[in-house]
């Protein structure tokens, strides 16, 4: 048995071919996520990996529409969205698959 805590992984994320994780892999990544109202995201990105966002608590708005509690997202490769939090929010982010440096930032918010 093996206990880490939350805390001591990066931004929440804790399976995935980074370090610290719990379960180094490359098929996919997963973290639990923690915002404060107003935290925000630029408008970005994936090439390769679908990127499913569960909001567990709070509310956010993406792709321009609001998303509350028990709502799941699915950003498919080539979608592109900001991410601002309305309210404090813990969310579940899962990504397939795990692909290191595959976030790319709009040059614009349009």
């Amino acid at each position: 048995m093996r206990v880490e805590k939350l805390n001591d992984m990066v931004k929440g994320w804790f399976v995935g071919n980074f370090d610290p994780s719990l379960y180094k892999t490359n098929k996919c990544e997963v973290a639990v996520k923690s915002y404060i109202k107003g935290d925000f995201e630029k408008k970005h990105y994936h090439k390769i990996a679908t990127e499913i966002t569960v909001i567990v608590k709070g509310k956010v708005k993406m792709f321009n529409q609001v998303f509350s509690e028990g709502d799941m997202i699915v950003v498919e490769p080539g979608e592109a969205t900001s991410f601002e939090t309305l309210e404090n929010c813990i969310n579940v982010v899962v990504k397939l698959p795990g692909a290191n440096n595959d976030k790319y930032e709009c040059d614009n918010e349009n």
